[in-house]
């Protein structure tokens, strides 16, 4: 996957650096797998804003990803790979031998008329998806289960992966890109490879109104604002507004964010730098 600098025949187009859509060969996404998504415009059922600053953007279908890889022995042919508007990775549409059409989220270096298959036994090669006892130490993998039979819950965006690095009886460390070291039960299936469009972190949109056409809108700072509305707000002149803190008064600096989950917290062996 590659990146392009636009030449600056617009101020919006002198800093964007943009994908290139090489890699896609399919326009339209197959009938089958796809759904309509109901905006909420970050409110909720009573129609009360809850979540500010979205709202607008253009109109997307969801498609619907295979998460669990759960046909099993099943050769499976890649027909396209395909963009999703719904996330930061390709993905690409397999056509199995039985008839039925599935996504799922293109790993880096898949091709079309690649064959993959999933289940106990498989060749480790990229794209096919195999329990974590099964798979060798040091291999490269994303989409990962935390609870068997549940689906991939780790490392599915652009670029993202994880590595095998020890088995010990029913569990196996994962080494992932943040630093942190973890145990996962050895019967969770994960994906060979790692996940597509790794340039994704180098893409800049150029302008605002491409942050508009993702349904993002403007995010005004707390210093901009009046006491009555930011605790940061207020002052003569320009003042830096204090501790950085949010809207309810939390201080952004020098506390823990990470709520504590104690079935999770026992699985890490090493936390993230």
């Amino acid at each position: 996957m590659a990146i392009r600098k636009l030449k600056p025949t617009t101020p919006g187009q002198r800093f964007r650096i943009a994908p290139v859509f090489d890699k896609i060969t399919a326009d339209k996404p197959e009938k089958s797998l796809i759904s309509s998504v109901k905006r909420s415009g970050g409110r909720n059922n009573t129609g009360k804003m809850t979540v500010r600053n979205v709202g607008g953007g253009h109109k997307k279908r969801l498609r619907n990803i295979d998460f669990k890889r759960d046909k099993f022995d099943i050769p499976a042919t890649v027909k396209s790979i395909e963009y999703d508007p719904n996330r930061t990775a390709r993905i690409a549409l397999l056509s199995y031998a039985d008839g039925e059409k599935r996504y799922i989220i293109s790993p880096n270096g898949l091709e079309v008329d690649t064959v993959v298959l999933s289940g106990p036994g498989v060749v480790p090669e990229v794209g096919n998806a195999l329990p974590l006892s099964e798979i060798p130490l040091g291999t490269i993998i994303h989409n990962i289960e935390l609870k068997p039979g549940k689906g991939g819950a780790m490392a599915r965006s652009a670029g993202s992966y994880a590595q095998l690095v020890a088995k010990e009886g029913k569990y196996v460390t994962l080494k992932l890109p943040s630093g942190e070291m973890r145990l996962v039960l050895s019967a969770c299936y994960a994906t060979i490879g790692t996940v597509s469009n790794s340039d994704h972190m180098n893409v800049r949109l150029g302008k605002a109104g491409r942050n508009r056409w993702l349904g993002r809108r403007p995010r005004v700072r707390g210093v901009a604002m009046n006491p009555v509305d930011h605790p940061m707000g207020g002052g003569e002149g320009k003042s830096s507004g204090g501790h950085p803190r949010s809207r309810n008064g939390i201080y952004a600096k020098g506390q823990k964010t990470r709520k504590p989950n104690k079935y999770s917290d026992k699985m890490i062996i090493t936390k993230r730098k």
